[in-house]
């Protein structure tokens, strides 16, 4: 185990004890977060429609209701209004709704910015733009709402957003699967970005609009089937998730939080560290076997001897160091391990 756990440290894995090096190893699916995970959680504004034919009051009203937030598409919000130069009004009674948006007061209107169930709720007609968010949804954007009800709910426009797929990720996925471990995303996002996510890595299965509070519920259900699951995430709505699987593993580049619920911590945000991080284990796991059977081997075979007089004493005591010796240099082979793929 120190052997292990040493060598992954050494290749940007840090294993915070032995028992998520040890259940690693059984591991037959994984569950990833998808921003920030599978891709760079740098998104960017890639468009905005407005319902009324204004676009720099959609921009101005959505900057307005996220310039205090710190969550990557309020950033890329406010990136896009200063690079267009739109002026940004004040808003008042700021607050998030969880896993739903945004909801603001921004010049005596009631405005609310999220996702499509967020809408739904509210009652807004999304029609007029639908077709438009769901040409966008398929080419993998992520679509976010802009609606009125301060009278009547009333639709005022879309912002879609696009993330870059990370590159390892592809070839991550396919190390997992080559491995015989099942894979499976878990995103808040619209069911059209996550499937086109989904499609370009080759992900199993892909659970999308699942609200922060649900994603541990799906890991738990996993686990019910049977599965031995680990969760790869990096946010605060991670954490659940990540607490509630069989081994929790959280990239370093996210949340403090995510990263104190999980028991493998990634130094890199790189998902290959995942496939490597199971392949240590395994390989672990094979060399704790193959010492337990030298070991009983050994003393299966001295005792006896030894009982009957057939052993001298101190042939006994150098085959039993001798025994000892091999367990370890064994262990030490370990330290030989390189990342799949890598050279």
């Amino acid at each position: 185990i120190m052997a292990g756990t040493g060598v992954a440290a050494r290749h940007g894995i840090l294993i915070k004890d032995a028992e998520a090096l040890e259940v690693a190893h059984r591991i037959d699916t994984v569950a990833f977060d998808k921003t920030g995970t599978l891709t760079e959680g740098k998104p960017q504004l890639v468009a905005a429609e407005s319902a009324l034919g204004d676009r720099s009051a959609l921009l101005a009203a959505s900057a307005a209701l996220q310039s205090g937030s710190e969550h990557p598409l309020a950033r890329a919000v406010m990136e896009s209004a200063a690079t267009e130069r739109v002026k940004v009004p004040g808003a008042a009674q700021v607050r998030a709704v969880a896993g739903r948006g945004m909801a603001a007061q921004v010049n005596g209107r009631e405005l609310r910015l999220g996702s499509a169930r967020y809408m739904l709720e509210l009652g807004v007609t999304l029609g007029p733009l639908q077709g438009r968010a769901d040409a966008l949804q398929g080419e993998g954007r992520t679509v976010s709402w802009l609606a009125d009800v301060t009278t009547a709910p009333r639709l005022l426009g879309l912002l879609a957003f696009g993330d870059t797929i990370k590159a390892s990720a592809r070839d991550a996925i396919a190390s997992l699967q080559a491995a015989g471990v099942r894979t499976v995303m878990v995103t808040g996002d619209n069911r059209g970005s996550a499937d086109a996510v989904g499609r370009a890595l080759g992900i199993d299965r892909v659970e999308a609009e699942v609200l922060p509070e649900n994603k541990a519920a799906i890991v738990a259900d996993l686990k019910k089937s049977g599965a031995t699951v680990a969760m790869v995430g990096d946010g605060i709505n991670d954490a659940p998730a990540l607490a509630a699987a069989d081994v929790g593993i959280a990239m370093s580049t996210g949340t403090d939080v995510a990263m104190h619920a999980a028991g493998v911590t990634l130094m890199r945000g790189d998902p290959a560290l995942v496939a490597a991080s199971i392949d240590i284990s395994r390989r672990t796991y094979a060399k704790i076997r193959q010492n337990l059977f030298w070991a009983f081997a050994y003393n299966v075979v001295g005792i006896p001897l030894a009982a009957f007089g057939l052993l001298n004493p101190m042939l006994a005591g150098a085959a039993m160091a001798f025994s000892s010796v091999s367990v370890v240099s064994n262990a030490l082979l370990l330290r030989r391990w390189k990342q799949p793929g890598v050279r």
